[in-house]
């Protein structure tokens, strides 16, 4: 706060934040200062948080610290001229908030509610520029009234089936899990060691996209590790399909993908998942006793257990034998828990003497091992031995001779000849588990006649209102809840009128986060998901802005939701995200924080000691934003210090600014270019940095007072990280509009060369001294100066001078004898 004492003195009161913060939240929210304005003429730009899950009891500063980030990001793109969207909403349905409230014994509608209550008001405070006018929320049925709407046009169009499968299966949560939720064989959420379970369920072909999803990545300004996690998940490989007859079973066939169809005549055995679907038909009256007792094993254990390298295998033999496609050879059919379901086909053909797993299995049941490649064309000297390496085919009849890459050509030519095979590409990745048995989240809009089969609900029928109930704990059953609520089950046939079923199963959690951000820019459309006028007009996203943690799941889902509504013609963009940004977290004591290890900050606490700008700044200051950072208090203490020095400096001057000069131009330049150049490349620390350096330089040009360039950019500049503070010192210098409706500055190349630089002096090599010298001196004018230097002269007086040598801007090196 600035006053003028009774002699006319210009007194600067001390620095007030809360005063100043909730001034400018209320000035604000009155003038509606964050609604995006569609008509404003500016180029447009879409930043975007990965919006939360209003599942806990409320954001601590390792949230934060993601909210500031893209809050300063925004401001700083609104003072370059663009209209900013920067919407924020609520990613409510699922398992995390459905747990939160069994937890507490409230319904989750209930407990949902409350925590975005809480939420909202603590992202109020942050001071962040959301258009609250465009809050959505994902358990809304205005807005999953389009989630479903989506499920029905991914169901017509051939994406969406269901499929009786072995399931992961959480017995904490009951219910089933995608894939992608199941972390070292622990639920993603319960962190329960998850099981396999045979249930019905939807699944989304979203193997359909591989190709797609894999190729688009190359567009994408993502960080590198995503694109790198994201590659690993889809999987893509190449190889052959090979199809091998069962003995005496009529029909039966057992399919495999190979990478390796050069090794094809060097096959000794089969091995099936223990829960393929052909292990009950081929498997022997003799063993199956001992088969079903080793699958009802195997399905206990997680898919990593099942995969650990240097277990000992373990396995039964089916009875059954497979039949060679090449030679006609009868090989053993065994199953083993360490081929898995989720991964090719469930089967592999083994080649103990060129696969370590296969080796290991071979010997721990004395199974034949046949080299079928060999470094130099000649066999091994230790025949029970593995080799992975590249090579020349040998015991491979007429392909002996052949390296590695023809023999997979000539094998594949064969297996086409005869009808058992062909060249293909496998995905690692395998199709969305689309279902859960749970209550809280979108009902699956199909109904079951038994008259017209499965039928999606008619589109002005949507939304298929969640039903309010008592009961909403898992059944535990493999049902959800909704299957015991009769009026929700029973309905009416949408095709023939008849008596008809629901489905009863819900969506899982990252159905609605799949599409949400194409819902910001047309948030309260009642006719259809958005408009694809105003959707193609602001996206994709410019920035988009979370953590690393999402970064196989939602990603995933929503790059596929995205091509799928393409698809559709409802957008023009395949990719939902230009570019991503992974923030780092916040830890305290070494760990990520969380209420059960005792360690989480709270942001409310640290407001209120030291207001609302200082904590966004500290956030900042912390460390680089992509990487983890330790908490500490005391830092923050520092950076609440330095904005007092900052605000003091300025008001001192903000009513008496005086005549520009030369150092004061100087500065002002050079601070422009260094905040700008750390802006850009996103090195948002050090450009808090930058503040603290400039700061320091003022200071002792401040006797001398401050010219009005130099205060309006410091108003200008500061605004994004300290948003109040940036609109009191504007308007301390006579503006009557917001700081966000001036520009960032620019700054003029020539201020930023040196008059004047330090050089070293050597002798022989050696620095001796350092002197200043015009930027531009001649070499005879740096080398005189550098002799005259009186520590200079010590080492070179009374010798003979044999070299001189100038390295412009940097040093004079004398070599004297």
């Amino acid at each position: 706060m600035v006053e003028t004492n009774v002699a006319g003195v210009v007194q600067v009161m001390e620095y007030r934040p809360h005063e100043i913060e909730q001034k400018w939240k209320k000035r604000w929210d009155k003038a509606s200062s964050h609604h995006v304005r569609e008509d404003s003429g500016k180029p447009k730009y879409y930043c975007l948080d990965m919006f939360p899950y209003p599942s806990g009891s409320g954001l601590h500063v390792g949230h934060w610290r993601n909210y500031t980030i893209s809050d300063v990001w925004s401001r700083y793109k609104t003072l370059q001229g663009y209209e900013v969207l920067h919407p924020m909403g609520w990613d409510a349905f699922g398992l995390p908030a459905e747990n939160d409230a069994i937890k507490k014994g409230i319904h989750p509608a209930v407990s949902t509610a409350r925590n975005i209550e809480n939420f909202k008001r603590q992202l109020e405070s942050i001071g962040a520029m959301y258009d609250w006018d465009r809050e959505i929320n994902t358990s809304d049925p205005s807005y999953y009234k389009w989630t479903q709407y989506f499920f029905v046009q991914i169901f017509k169009r051939g994406l969406a089936y269901r499929k009786k499968m072995p399931i992961n299966w959480c017995p904490s949560c009951k219910t089933g899990l995608a894939n992608e939720e199941v972390v070292d064989g622990k639920c993603e959420r319960c962190g329960t060691e998850v099981t396999k379970k045979e249930m019905d369920q939807w699944m989304l072909k979203i193997t359909a996209y591989a190709d797609r999803l894999l190729d688009d990545l190359a567009d994408l300004d993502w960080p590198d590790k995503v694109k790198r996690m994201q590659t690993a998940w889809i999987g893509r490989s190449e190889g052959a399909s090979i199809l091998f007859d069962v003995a005496d079973v009529p029909g039966a066939q057992v399919e495999v993908f190979s990478t390796r169809p050069d090794t094809l005549y060097g096959a000794t055995y089969m091995v099936l998942a223990p829960e393929h679907p052909l292990v009950e038909q081929i498997t022997t009256d003799e063993r199956r006793e001992a088969v079903e007792a080793y699958v009802r094993e195997a399905l206990k254990k997680s898919a990593v257990a099942r995969q650990i390298v240097d277990k000992t295998k373990t396995g039964e033999f089916t009875g059954a034998y497979a039949l060679h496609p090449l030679t006609g050879a009868k090989l053993p059919i065994w199953i083993a828990d360490y081929v898995l379901m989720d991964y090719g086909t469930g089967a592999i053909m083994a080649v103990p003497a060129h696969d370590e797993r296969d080796f290991e299995f071979a010997e721990a049941f004395g199974l034949p091992i046949v080299h079928v490649v060999s470094p130099d064309g000649q066999p091994p000297a230790e025949p029970r031995s593995v080799y992975t390496g590249p090579g020349t085919l040998i015991n491979s009849e007429d392909l002996n001779g052949l390296d590695v890459e023809a023999g997979k050509k000539a094998v594949i030519a064969k297996l086409e000849q005869l009808g058992h095979g062909k060249a293909t590409v496998s995905y690692r990745m395998r199709d969305w588990v689309f279902a859960r048995q749970r209550y809280w989240g979108e009902p699956i809009p199909i109904i079951y006649c038994e008259r017209c089969g499965t039928v999606p609900v008619p589109e002005d029928q949507l939304p298929v209102t969640l039903p309010d109930v008592e009961r909403y704990e898992p059944t535990g059953t493999g049902e959800s809840p909704l299957a015991a609520i009769e009026s929700f089950v029973n309905t009416t046939c949408p095709s023939c009128g008849g008596p008809a079923r629901r489905e009863t199963d819900t969506m899982p959690q990252w159905a609605g986060s799949s599409w949400y951000f194409l819902r910001y820019p047309d948030p309260n459309n009642d006719e259809a998901p958005f408009s694809p006028e105003k959707v193609n007009k602001w996206l994709p996203v410019d920035m988009y802005i979370g953590g690393v943690e999402h970064a196989v799941l939602h990603l995933l889902y929503a790059r596929f939701f995205t091509k799928v509504i393409h698809d559709i013609g409802l957008i023009d963009f395949v990719e939902p995200f230009k570019q991503l940004f992974n923030q780092g977290m916040i830890t305290q004591n070494g760990a990520k924080m969380s209420k059960s290890k005792g360690n989480v900050v709270n942001p409310d606490d640290m407001i209120a000691a030291h207001g609302v700008d200082a904590l966004r700044m500290y956030e900042l200051f912390v460390g680089p934003p992509e990487d983890d950072a330790e908490w500490n208090t005391n830092g923050l203490e520092g950076v609440s210090r330095f904005l007092n020095r900052f605000y003091r400096l300025a008001a001192a001057h903000a009513n008496r600014p005086v005549p520009t000069r030369p150092a004061l131009e100087k500065l002002r330049h050079r601070f422009i270019a260094n905040l700008s150049e750390r802006m850009e490349s996103f090195r948002l620390n050090t450009a808090v940095s930058t503040f603290m350096e400039y700061i320091n330089a003022l200071a002792s040009e401040a006797e001398a007072g401050l010219d009005r360039p130099t205060l309006e950019t410091l108003a200008v500049t500061i605004a994004p990280f300290a948003p109040h503070l940036g609109e009191e010192l504007w308007e301390m210098l006579g503006h009557q509009t917001s700081v966000f409706e001036a520009r960032w500055p620019s700054y003029d190349a020539q201020w930023l060369v040196d008059d004047e630089v330090e050089i070293a002096v050597q002798v022989n090599g050696r620095v001796r001294a350092h002197l200043t010298v015009p930027a531009k001196a001649e070499a005879a004018e740096a080398i005189a100066a550098a002799k005259q230097h009186p520590e200079v002269q010590e080492w070179i007086g009374g010798k003979s001078l044999v070299k001189e040598i100038y390295v412009p801007g940097r040093l004079v090196n004398l070599v004297v004898r």
